[in-house]
């Protein structure tokens, strides 16, 4: 059981009744001294040396002098647990404990969760009824706890009375208020205010139905300036904190305030910065405006049973409340109404265009909330991708304009109708009908929405009748492909219901379940959903299904409904496994075995969810390892042989996964794989295909023995002409696997004779990041030949190389940073070309105040081969790179160790840097880089020691720091370097 729930009312409450408690010993001795049927229990922090006269006390128990007429105590104590069989014993607890809050552990009774119980109305009839000789002594104590509770009752409503209920549309006059002065920079109260749902009910309200019957409105997804992302419950009591680890949690985490700017206020502090005035005016208006009377028809339409156990005593009692306004109350409704973003301008000349910056179409609230779950950056965006066409889809305005609706509207609506009142066999007719329409249409779809179709069909779902749950979930697969009516059933919680009937006996019933969950599962809170009611488990049992027929030969029907099932299962699994925490779900229920006992049988329609799922989960390190270990590499190869295209992507995005480990990229090559994805790539008219395969050579061509082969293949010339007139999504991986096919001198040479330097060079001005840095390392590759590099210099390749250094992506930083090394070192005039660049030199010597360590190496890599020309040396010494090359010196890492060493070496050769470096404290920290695991990074600090050591002091400063002895141990390393 739960502890009460912590309340300005229900302490107020437990105050009275502990008041009540402890007088009753002296307002009524002889009640005091009745003994319960059963005892009072809890736990309590209560120490027995507290008890004193009328207690037996040991170290661990309490006894009371007091017993019942079996020779029991009325009180024991055994530490923590604690039991009272009388009135008189629980008044002297209280007087005991002076700390009432330790008493009150856990009172022994769910508050939360006490439902109305019907008999205790009558409860005075019984005990007057019952023979029982201290019948009398019961019946006053009856007498008296009734009396407690009227005034409990009473007291309680006047409270409530008083209070201020919130209601949708104040809420919502709130919220878009807040969303006025919502933005980026100082004139903002707040970065967003978003809701968490798009979809508004009939009453206003955003909450689930089942959330509305406890008051609650509508959540909010609120981003202050510098704090994180809060989710927010409005309720008609008042506005509370929800938020759990970034999701919605429905259980309160704070305080209950009137109102939003209230809660800001209180629990944010002070967050209205320069706009707290002009927005404190602006509040005061809105809230100064007269109130919304409710409508007759709206008052009518009450909830019944909202308070009825409330209503029915006060009706007995006849308690009247006079003057006391009662607020409107909610009712929860299946009724959607679509409420979308582009009304924007509406409600912009609806409130005077009172600022002139609009709110972003998409919360950063909400984008905050999905980055601080533990998802990989792909299921991020392609979650934010999906859930931004379902927000900007346009609204749905049918209802307005009844006279366009087509015929099967008002005849799908008829239908639904008579599933709600027909018997079992009216139903099946009628959900047989409508199967007759066409249920891909989008009028179709939302005629079942609009009239509560979707409520029956899932309620159809908890029938016995298999006939009535196979025609529902026919009904439900086919409209599940439209986003509104995925999240409708998510929110609807037809999702559990699906998965619970994963268990069913009949195959069909399994199948059409798994179907319809791969098309509701589409986005996150969805795929979280199937997780948390046990769906991964129930899925990946399934695949179980298809063991004994997964060979060809045995093609009878069985077997065939045992390969649907499993079927059916994978394609759920796919969908699923789009986050993280479902992948390693499945890998613990033993996905993986059986998705590679799998993908031997030859039914390609099965195949293609099973592939599918494999590289989902193969960005997993775990994955991959499992992968290699149950020998999956070598049919991925295989099916790369099919004539499905779909099949062929989906295993070429597999293999595009796992590639990322040398042995899987040998065993690609071992197993023929390499062959097939090179001819793949003549088929540029599937593009989705084009972009897995050219993915899977990217991360192939990694190792250079499978370079080697693409060469043979002919793949490099394909690449090369596939650098045009493509996605983003191919130019990224065609870049990609270019960079690393020319790693070696003979692709490089290829690309330069095919014309491929002037299309890479033309990327160098694009916007995606990931494609920058697979350019610029292509580029970077290129440079290395001579020849090549005078193309790229004639192109002005360098000068857009030197350009991308002011792009504010880190890593596109560092690579142009490496890019310009080559180029720097085998232009023909290096220096002047370096110079000719107004503003360069100092820009890169500013970009040694990076807190990036692959920027700061790749820089200090920059200046080793600009400091060569003794005029940009002397430039970039007037620059002040000796200070700032010193202030990196103390680094662990060993790639900026040995990059920093190279430059403070070369840059020792201009004036009194050697001096310096000393004076700014560099040469003791590259003493101890020689204690470094990297070769290359003690060849490096040789140089520089060997340059630093023409200063006297700093000769002092590298021996008092033992580099003598090191480099004793080093000398073979050292060879060549004669000052040692």
């Amino acid at each position: 059981t739960r502890t009460l729930e912590i309340t300005p009312l229900n302490e107020v409450i437990l105050k009275e009744i502990a008041m009540f408690v402890e007088s009753f010993i002296y307002k009524h001795p002889q009640e005091a001294k009745y003994v319960f049927v059963e005892p009072l229990e809890w736990k309590t922090n209560l120490d027995p040396s507290a008890f004193e006269s009328g207690y037996i006390v040991s170290e661990t128990t309490v006894k009371s002098e007091e017993v019942d007429k079996d020779g029991q105590p009325l009180l024991f104590l055994s530490v923590p647990h604690i039991k009272i069989r009388s009135l008189g014993q629980l008044s002297r607890l209280l007087l005991i404990a002076k700390d009432r809050k330790s008493c009150n552990k856990n009172p022994g009774l769910d508050y939360n969760t006490v439902k109305e119980d019907t008999s205790t109305v009558n409860i005075l009839d019984k005990i007057t009824k019952d023979e029982d000789p201290e019948s009398e002594i019961k019946m006053k104590v009856g007498m008296l706890l009734k009396q407690l509770d009227l005034y409990l009752l009473n007291h309680s409503l006047k409270r409530i009375s008083l209070q201020i209920c919130l209601n949708p549309t104040t809420v919502k006059n709130h919220i878009e208020l807040l969303k006025h002065f919502s933005g980026k920079g100082e004139q903002t109260v707040l970065e967003s205010i978003d809701y968490t749902s798009d979809y508004e009910f009939s009453n206003g309200c955003r909450a689930p139905p089942w959330r509305q019957i406890h008051g609650e409105i509508c959540y909010v997804l609120v981003k202050p300036h510098d704090v994180e992302t809060l989710c927010v419950t409005c309720s008609t009591e008042g506005v509370f904190l929800n938020e759990d680890e970034g999701e919605i949690n429905y259980e309160r985490k704070s305080e209950i305030y009137k109102d939003l700017v209230t809660f800001f206020k209180r629990k944010i502090g002070k967050i209205f910065r320069k706009y707290d005035i002009r927005f404190t005016e602006e509040w005061k208006k809105e809230n100064e405006e007269p109130k919304e009377v409710p409508k007759k028809e709206e008052a009518d339409a009450l909830p019944k049973a909202f308070l009825a156990s409330s209503k029915n005593i006060l009706e007995k009692n006849q308690i009247n409340f006079g003057k006391i306004q009662m607020t409107k109350r909610l009712e929860p409704t299946l009724n959607w109404k679509a409420t979308v973003d582009f009304k924007k301008n509406t409600q912009e000349k609806k409130h005077g265009g009172r600022l002139g910056r609009s709110g972003p179409p998409v919360s950063p609230g909400r984008a905050q909330l999905v980055r601080k779950s533990a998802e990989k950056i792909e299921e991020i965006l392609s979650d934010s991708s999906s859930e931004n066409e379902e927000d900007e889809e346009p609204p749905d305005r049918r209802q307005e304009a009844n006279a366009d609706l087509p015929s099967e509207y008002w005849q799908i609506q008829k239908l639904v109708k008579y599933l709600k009142g027909g018997n079992q066999t009216a139903t099946v007719i009628a959900l047989r009908s409508m199967k007759d329409f066409n249920l891909a249409q989008e009028t179709c779809q939302l005629a079942i929405r609009d009239v509560g179709g979707l409520e029956v069909l899932i309620n159809l779902l908890d029938t016995d009748e298999v006939k009535c749950k196979i025609g529902s979930l026919k009904i439900l697969k086919e409209i599940s492909h439209n986003p509104q009516i995925r999240r409708n059933i998510v929110d609807l919680g037809g999702l559990p219901v699906m998965v619970n009937i994963l268990d069913s006996p009949h195959k069909s019933l399994k199948c059409l379940a798994a179907e319809t969950i791969a098309n509701v599962a589409k986005f996150r809170r969805a795929r979280r959903a199937v997780r948390h009611h046990g769906g991964i488990t129930k899925l990946v049992a399934l695949l179980d299904c298809a063991q004994s027929s997964a060979k060809p030969a045995q093609s009878s029907l069985y077997d065939a409904r045992d390969v649907e099932v499993a079927r059916c299962g994978a394609l759920a699994l796919w969908s699923c496994s789009k986050s993280n925490a479902n992948k390693e779900a499945i890998r613990q229920a033993g996905g993986i075995p059986l998705l590679a006992h799998l993908l031997k049988t030859s039914h390609e329609n099965m195949l293609i969810p099973v592939v599918g799922t494999l590289q989902e989960c193969a960005s997993e390190e775990n994955y991959r390892a499992a992968i290699k270990a149950e020998r999956i590499i070598e049919n991925l190869v295989k099916n790369l042989n099919s004539e499905n295209e779909q099949l062929q992507e989906q295993c070429a995005m597999a293999i595009y996964q796992c590639a990322e480990d040398k042995e899987t990229r040998d065993l690609v090559r071992l197993h023929g794989g390499l062959k097939p994805l090179a001819s793949l790539l003549n088929n540029t008219d599937n593009k989705e295909r084009l972009a897995a395969v050219t993915g899977a050579i990217w991360k192939c061509s990694i190792s250079k023995e499978n370079a080697t082969k693409f060469r043979e293949y002919e793949a490099i010339e394909t690449l090369v002409g596939l650098l045009t007139d493509q996605p983003e999504e191919v130019l990224v991986n065609v870049v990609g696997a270019l960079g690393e096919c020319c790693q070696e001198y003979e692709n490089r040479v290829l690309v330069r004779k095919c014309g491929g330097l002037q299309p890479l060079v033309n990327l160098l001005v694009g916007i995606n990041q990931t494609l920058l840095v697979n350019v610029t390392k292509a580029v970077g590759a290129c440079a290395v030949e001579p020849e090549s590099m005078m193309i790229i210099d004639r192109l002005d390749g360098v000068r857009l190389l030197w350009s991308l250094l002011k792009n504010p992506h880190p890593d596109v930083k560092a690579s142009a940073a490496w890019a310009l090394c080559p180029c720097i070192q085998n232009a023909k005039d290096a220096g002047e070309m370096v110079r000719c660049f107004v503003g360069g030199l100092e820009f890169i010597v500013n970009l040694l105040k990076s807190d990036n360590k692959e920027v700061l190496a790749s820089v200090c890599a920059a200046i080793t081969n600009i400091a060569k020309d003794q005029e940009n040396l002397a430039a970039i010494t007037d620059l002040g790179v000796v200070p700032l090359l010193s202030k990196l010196a103390n680094t662990n890492n060993d790639k900026l160790r040995r990059h920093l060493a190279e430059a403070i070496s070369r840059c020792c050769m201009w004036g009194r840097n050697r001096v310096a470096f000393g004076e700014y404290k560099a040469v003791a920290p590259l003493v101890r880089y020689l204690k470094s695991n990297d070769a290359n990074v003690h060849r490096a600090t040789a140089q520089a020691l060997y340059q630093l050591s023409e200063d006297a002091d700093n000769c002092i400063t590298i021996h008092e720091n033992g580099a003598v002895k090191t480099t004793a141990s080093l000398k073979r390393e050292f060879l060549g370097y004669s000052k040692f």
